[in-house]
């Protein structure tokens, strides 16, 4: 005799809601009078590309307003699908046509290629399929720039912990989709642990909870409570351990760098520790920090503080000899070392002037005084003609052009009066006053 298996879906999938009166969160979205709310109102839907993290409602939303305005709604996944499946999803689009619009959902876009993206252009540009593109990644970075233009861009925030406090007691009291009819009791700090574990993810937090509820059952069983609870024990053993959201090629990535360089950057060695060890602990390359930080010893610091660079380079080497943990301290001792320290951009500044001028004038030639004048011939022809050897003259200083004529005077370096570089500032401004003096001296002898 067969038998047949029951699936039951998981609680997160139960618990999906299916008009706007059931979402949660995204008020700026689905509130009264805001976009998504007069859309489904006047029945007109433009292809949209839903960003923001993971169980913020992308899936949810889009669900909603392909229901709410009576269309054909296809779901599809971009690590699932390729052009093949795309062709399909046209033909039965065009099919459709007289009778209802077509919604395409594509779960995960940014995974999309070029060539998966290009197949379905025209036809979003036509109107045949109205676009759905959902992504926890930035959409300027993955969608290309004709998909992109055609489709509005909306961002969703991470859920708020009362919005996870809502979705967690809704499940509770759901007697027909939730866990209503066991008639679970959470206790207070239960009820903050799955906040702090869910981290805005509405997901994560119903998939701990449906883990804590299966163990809290079983526990029921040998234990003498006549009612279930769940405890703050309970979620941390359902949840074990939280992952923070990381992405190491992504808009978290780019997002967390700017933010630790910004830290240092404006002299906080709090924000610069909190941010890196942000990084390491959602499982960025700590070398790739190390590299950062080397860059930023020169581009904001520079000659104000010198040993900046070396400090930075130290920690390199220091986490690459000893590894995780050991080496991450170096990594800290580095970043708050580049925190503290004076800040100066004037060799930055100074090497976007060069790149400027070098754009602009091209490969000009090489003074011939500052040639070198290995041979004959080369002397001949003025190679090195009227070179002034600084350590013949005083004080090591020498009056003469090292740029070609055409940059002559220019000065890219201006080394501010932050760290060591006021005594650069102070060093030089006193050989331009002497060359002028002795410029002024050999005048006055001419006349």
């Amino acid at each position: 005799m067969e038998s047949t298996v029951q699936v039951i879906a998981p609680l997160a999938e139960r618990l999906r809601p299916r008009s706007l009166a059931e979402f949660t969160g995204q008020e700026h979205l689905v509130g009264t009078g805001k976009l998504l709310h007069q859309l489904i109102q006047s029945q007109q839907l433009p292809s949209l590309l839903l960003w923001g993290p993971p169980g913020s409602g992308k899936t949810s939303l889009a669900t909603i307003l392909a229901n709410s305005i009576d269309a054909n709604f296809i779901f599809f996944s971009a690590v699932l699908s390729g052009v093949k499946d795309i062709r399909r999803v046209v033909d039965e689009a065009k099919q459709q046509t007289e009778h209802q619009r077509t919604i395409l959902f594509v779960d995960e876009i940014h995974r999309f290629n070029k060539g998966q993206q290009d197949a379905f252009l025209p036809h979003v540009e036509s109107g045949l399929l109205t676009l759905i593109g959902a992504t926890t990644e930035n959409p300027s970075f993955h969608v290309i720039a004709p998909l992109l233009s055609r489709c509005q861009t909306l961002v969703l925030k991470q859920l708020s912990p009362e919005d996870i406090q809502f979705i967690v007691n809704r499940a509770l009291t759901d007697k027909e989709n939730g866990l209503g009819k066991y008639n679970f009791s959470l206790e207070t700090d239960a009820v903050e642990s799955i906040i702090h574990f869910a981290d805005g993810d509405s997901r994560r937090a119903l998939n701990c909870l449906e883990t804590a509820a299966t163990l809290t059952l079983e526990a029921t069983k040998t234990s003498k409570r006549e009612k279930p609870v769940i405890t703050p024990e309970i979620i941390h053993e359902a949840g074990q351990y939280r992952s923070l959201r990381y992405d190491t090629a992504g808009e978290e990535h780019y997002n967390q760098i700017s933010a630790l360089h910004k830290s240092l950057r404006d002299s906080d060695p709090d924000g610069a520790i909190y941010w890196l060890t942000r990084m390491i602990e959602a499982g960025e390359d700590p070398l790739y920090i190390a590299r950062r930080l080397i860059r930023f010893a020169s581009e904001d610091i520079g000659n104000a503080d010198p040993h900046a660079l070396q400090v930075a380079l130290n920690c390199r080497e220091a986490y690459h000899m000893l590894g995780s943990p050991e080496g991450e301290l170096a990594l800290i001792q580095a970043a708050v070392y580049l925190a503290t320290a004076p800040k100066s951009n004037a060799l930055y500044m100074a090497g976007k002037k060069v790149d400027w001028d070098i754009k602009k004038t091209g490969t000009l030639p090489v003074p011939l005084h500052l040639r070198n004048a290995p041979t004959k011939l080369m002397k001949e022809i003025g190679y090195g003609k009227g070179y002034h050897y600084a350590h013949d003259q005083e004080e090591a200083l020498v009056d003469q052009e090292h740029l070609p004529a055409e940059l002559a005077g220019r000065v890219y370096y201006e080394p501010t009066t932050r760290g060591y570089e006021a005594v650069i500032r102070d060093r030089l401004i006193k050989w331009r006053k002497i060359l002028k003096q002795r410029a002024l001296k050999h005048e006055q002898k001419k006349n």
